[in-house]
Formats: C-alpha cells, structure tokens, sequence
C-alpha cells in the first residue's frame, strides 16, 4: 500500500491520493458507501476522523466490518481493504484535532451531522457564535469526534492493462 500510494503521489494528477471510499453497513441493514480522508497510515493500518453520532460513527460503532477502496483512475489502480475499525486513542484523537485549523475544529462543534436542521442560517449562526466564544481560545476536541483506526485483514491491489487483461 505504502508504494502504491506514494507512486500514484508522485505520478500527479490526482487531486487528493487520500481521498477514500469507506463503505458501512447502515442501521438500516443496507450497505453504505461515502468519501473520506485517509489521514494516517502505518503497519497497524489505516486513520480517518469524523463524527462519532453521525450516521458513519454510530453504523461503525454497531457493526466494525468496514470497507475503504481507493481508485486511482489516472494510473488505472484500485486498493480495496476489508478491515476492523476501532476508535483511536483520545490522545490520537486529541492530537490530531489539535493540528486542524481553527475553522474545522469549530466546524466539529458546529455541525450536527446527520441530523435535520432548519437552514443553512442555522449552521452560519451557530459558527459566529462560536467564533465569538472561542476568540483567542484553545478549542478543545468535542467527546463525540475522533478517529478510527482500520485494522486490515484483507487487502485486494487491481492494476488496470490493456484489452481488459487486468492484474
């Protein structure tokens, strides 16, 4: 993975070599498939962020089989990992958040994600408001926003070739 993902990297091209598909399977019992960030990635595999209430925290916290596939189409390469997913460590977490910049740790706070609002105003007023609060303050991480850790046990490298003959 790790070469795979430095090539592709280096090849150019491709706006964000990070960007993955994390496929859950919902509450609902239905697979479901949304675009993430791979933040990390080291021998104990892989780490994204995000908001545990959302409807991808709460489906990972019932049910840890997870799926994350990367497509490259620009160098014609597809990893797809079956993996584990566990929360990170509140200091992985803490860290991490730590280093955002400032308007996504309030966007963290902000956002009730997956859940109805009224408008977008909601959301535009809720951030000038903690704008306000957190001016010239240290933005702590919210307890319901961290990191996951995919644990791989299966790993499925596609390089494309001409006339279908694929590896």
């Amino acid at each position: 993975f790790h070469r795979w993902f430095h090539e592709v990297e280096d090849f150019g091209g491709v706006d964000e070599v990070n960007a993955m598909t994390v496929s859950t399977i919902g509450l609902d019992g239905f697979p479901k498939s949304r675009v993430v960030l791979l933040k990390k990635f080291n021998e104990e595999g892989f780490i994204f962020y995000t908001n545990y209430d959302s409807e991808k925290g709460r489906a990972i916290l019932q049910n840890p089989n997870v799926c994350l596939s990367f497509f490259w189409a620009v160098a014609e390469r597809q990893i797809i990992i079956k993996g584990i997913a566990e929360k990170t460590s509140a200091q992985i977490s803490d860290n991490y958040f730590s280093s955002r910049p400032v308007g996504s740790q309030l966007g963290a706070l902000v956002s009730p994600q997956s859940q109805v609002i009224p408008d977008r105003a909601f959301l535009e007023s809720n951030l000038k408001q903690l704008e306000q609060e957190y001016e010239n303050k240290e933005i702590q991480r919210p307890i319901h926003w961290g990191g996951f850790l995919v644990k791989p046990f299966e790993v499925e490298f596609w390089q494309g070739r001409p006339n279908r003959l694929h590896d």
